[in-house]
């Protein structure tokens, strides 16, 4: 007996029509006829009472019926969980990531390796719609994206807003607070990306200090994290803004950050496509959720995060 001949036997049985039951095999009828023979010559009797006007089981077809929907079910069942053994066994999850994850990636990264022991995690980090059309592709599993809201062909979902801190001098007077406001700020230069490097990013920053009446003075654009605090620490004073996640792994010499007193953040999502199988993502959203649970140190409900050195006089890291 083939699967195939059962297969074949279960569909003439429910459509009662062997025409209808070739179309839904996508075969031609004789096929279907002549391997529904060949089931019968093998168990011996007919299934099937046929007339030129009407098909109907016979009492051996009814009887075979629900050991053949019994045998197709075990075969699916069968395939199902060796496509799941495997998967496990050969479980690599392709992650692509954004700029600025800071330790929200070593936390989320941590989280799976609790929840999901056995996954090996790749990171990639390309620019955004590089990273979108590799999730698209199927060369990415998820990605990481800021500020979209949407994206042709993928689902995007919300996992955690990312918050601003300004950086600033810290030897300036507005180092001495724990929060500062863009109105504050509005004295200095301002140290951000090219629009167009960074559109949701600069959007933000300079929406918000327009909202508070105020006209941001450009200075020089941001070039690299390490070169740019070095700027605002020992140059002209000027400001710029990192995400708090990121701030907590960045050098706090000559430079401190601040919340700002009206948060400041942007949405990050995590891009997926909508036929992606939910087993295979399921640990790293688990993942994403319980870290999105978890207070900023940056949360300016908590003030300023605690962690400062004093040397000779001299202030390090962020002040309290």
């Amino acid at each position: 007996m083939e699967l195939r001949q059962v297969r074949y036997f279960l569909a003439v049985a429910e459509e009662l029509h062997f025409g209808r039951a070739a179309e839904r095999l996508h075969v031609v009828q004789p096929t279907v006829s002549q391997q529904v023979r060949r089931l019968e010559r093998e168990l011996g009797t007919e299934l099937f009472d046929r007339t030129t006007r009407a098909v109907a089981l016979t009492t051996a077809g009814a009887a075979f019926l629900p050991h053949a929907r019994a045998i197709l079910a075990a075969e699916r069942a069968a395939v199902e969980a060796m496509a799941g053994h495997c998967e496990e066994r050969t479980r690599v999850l392709r992650i692509g990531t954004n700029i600025g994850l800071g330790t929200r990636l070593e936390r989320l990264l941590a989280a799976l390796a609790e929840r999901a022991p056995q996954l090996t995690v790749e990171l990639l980090s390309t620019r955004a719609p590089v990273r979108l059309q590799q999730v698209r592709d199927g060369e990415l599993d998820a990605a990481f994206v800021r500020g979209l809201e949407r994206s042709p062909g993928l689902d995007l979902l919300p996992v955690w807003r990312d918050p601003l801190v300004a950086a600033l001098p810290a030897d300036h007077p507005l180092a001495a607070a724990e929060q500062v406001t863009v109105a504050d700020l509005a004295a200095l230069p301002l140290r951000i990306a090219p629009r167009e490097a960074n559109p949701h990013l600069v959007d933000l920053v300079t929406g918000a200090c327009r909202a508070a009446g105020v006209e941001p003075v450009l200075g020089p654009e941001f070039t690299t994290d390490q070169d740019t605090l070095a700027a605002i620490g020992t140059g002209r004073p000027s400001w710029t803004v990192f995400y708090a996640s990121q701030a907590e792994v960045l050098p706090q010499g000559r430079t401190v950050f601040r919340a700002f007193a009206e948060p400041l953040a942007l949405q990050t999502f995590l891009a997926v496509r909508p036929t992606a199988s939910a087993r295979r993502l399921a640990p790293l959203l688990d993942a994403c959720h319980s870290i999105a649970e978890s207070r900023d140190p940056f949360d300016p409900r908590l003030g300023i995060r605690r962690n400062e050195r004093v040397a000779q006089g001299t202030a390090l890291g962020v002040r309290i």
